[in-house]
């Protein structure tokens, strides 16, 4: 039983519940025991004011008219049936001797006493507990005038006993309700737990199964299947990459070793040329490293800490100026359309040189003569960037694989396919994404971005 005990105290879920519920029974409680003190001062307060009263009159009486005046009023008050359940009189003589009334004498310990008192008492032949004022007359006789409290007694004890029981069954309630708590949360963690098992087993492809219920765990739930998402996208991500690094590797290096070979068994004008020809190769794989350095960078997301206010209009004016003699040299129309004042919260390089890159794949696929068009948007989700052309577009099927490194549809030029990789990295880390389209002929690309905080 104690290692049970120990095992749900040791729950979190069984603690918060607990402590909760018990919060809840403990302010159940003093408000209970607020209630409690009211009522009976209430019910005290009337007895005393009615015994005042009545004590005030009979003194009255007695000062007016004599003993037997107050003697014979007491007798007459005995007899009216009035409060004649809990009335209590008394009139004793300055001799200690009973004159009248329905108690047989004042409590041995309240004989030299005055004032108001309580006290065990015979009445009427019945034992009970009695709140009486005691008061001298001028005579040196005294007068007793009080109230049967019994009933106002039992009240007190049926509001204890009732507040008793509300407490064990709060209590109880209270570890039901812990107990109940507990099992619900565990049922909705625990399934969290399996797959975080059977990831760290190496299964990445396990996801956490969303109830209909909208609530926190559903929530949490979709968050951790989104990181659970990203981190597949990266690791299948990384293992595209050392795989193409490696082929990559593996080419270049491979023709520089064979035309070195080949070098050894021809004259110094060979071993010059093989030389050359290495040092381009090098320089090249070089070129390749430094791009995907950079990649890691922006994928890293450490770049998002020096943000600023960036205005895309203004971005996508200074790549478009750069890049209007190429497009006049290939006779490409080259235009922008700006929205009012797009602003998002970012890197300006990067966004210059990720919509660098777009303008620059559409005048180096778009072909001679085409139309290239940037347009700059801004809603209530966000900004975005959109280059379209009229050029040969890329087909259907090969729209899902833009983006991914080292993915080139034409291999024929020359390139490394991390271009279109490094603008997916740039606008994921400006909370946004990179969107492909069939233009009908060319191509719609649509870089969206996060919208500038207020």
């Amino acid at each position: 039983m104690k290692i049970n005990s120990f095992k749900l105290w040791g729950s979190v879920a069984f603690r918060m519940a607990f402590n909760y519920s018990a919060l809840l029974v403990l302010s159940m409680l003093v408000l209970l025991a607020i209630f409690y003190t009211q009522t009976v001062n209430v019910l005290q307060s009337r007895i005393d004011r009615h015994i005042a009263s009545n004590s005030h009159r009979l003194e009255n009486t007695f000062s007016e008219h004599g003993e037997a005046a107050l003697a014979q009023q007491i007798k007459d008050i005995l007899r009216d049936g009035v409060y004649s359940d809990t009335e209590i009189y008394l009139l004793v003589n300055p001799y200690g001797e009973k004159v009248i009334g329905n108690i047989p004498a004042i409590p041995h310990k309240y004989k030299n006493k005055e004032g108001m008192v309580e006290a065990r008492i015979m009445r009427n032949g019945h034992e009970a507990i009695g709140r009486m004022y005691i008061q001298r007359l001028s005579d040196d006789s005294k007068l007793v005038v009080g109230s049967d409290i019994n009933q106002q007694l039992e009240i007190e004890r049926l509001f204890d006993r009732a507040s008793l029981i509300a407490g064990l069954i709060g209590l109880l309630m209270s570890i039901v309700g812990a107990l109940l708590f507990r099992r619900e949360l565990r049922r909705r963690v625990s399934g969290i737990q399996q797959i975080v098992t059977h990831i760290e087993a190496g299964d990445l492809s396990q996801r956490i199964p969303i109830f209909q219920q909208e609530d926190e765990f559903s929530r949490l739930s979709r968050d951790i299947n989104s990181m659970l998402d990203q981190q597949q996208r990266l690791m299948d991500g990384v293992r595209h990459i050392s795989n193409t690094i490696a082929h990559n590797l593996r080419t270049p290096m491979t023709r520089i070793l064979l035309r070195l070979r080949k070098s050894e068994r021809e004259g110094a004008q060979a071993r010059d040329e093989a030389l050359q020809f290495a040092l381009q190769e090098i320089e090249e794989l070089s070129v390749m490293f430094d791009k995907l350095l950079n990649l890691a960078e922006v994928e890293s997301g450490t770049r998002r800490q020096i943000f600023t206010p960036v205005s895309l209009n203004e971005v996508v004016a200074d790549v478009l100026e750069f890049y209007e003699p190429v497009a006049e040299e290939k006779s490409i129309h080259l235009s922008a359309i700006f929205d009012a004042e797009p602003i998002t919260n970012g890197d300006r390089d990067l966004l210059a040189s990720a919509i660098a890159n777009l303008v620059d794949n559409a005048l180096k696929y778009a072909g001679e003569a085409a139309i290239v068009e940037v347009r700059t948007a801004q809603d209530a989700h966000g900004t975005s960037i959109t280059v379209r052309d009229n050029g040969i577009g890329i087909p259907a099927a090969e729209l899902s694989r833009i983006g991914t490194h080292f993915y080139r549809l034409d291999r024929s030029r020359p390139g490394y396919g991390l271009g279109l990789a490094s603008v997916l990295a740039i606008a994921r880390l400006h909370g946004g994404n990179l969107e492909f389209s069939d233009a009908s002929p060319g191509l719609i690309v649509r870089m969206t971005l996060a919208p500038h905080p207020a």
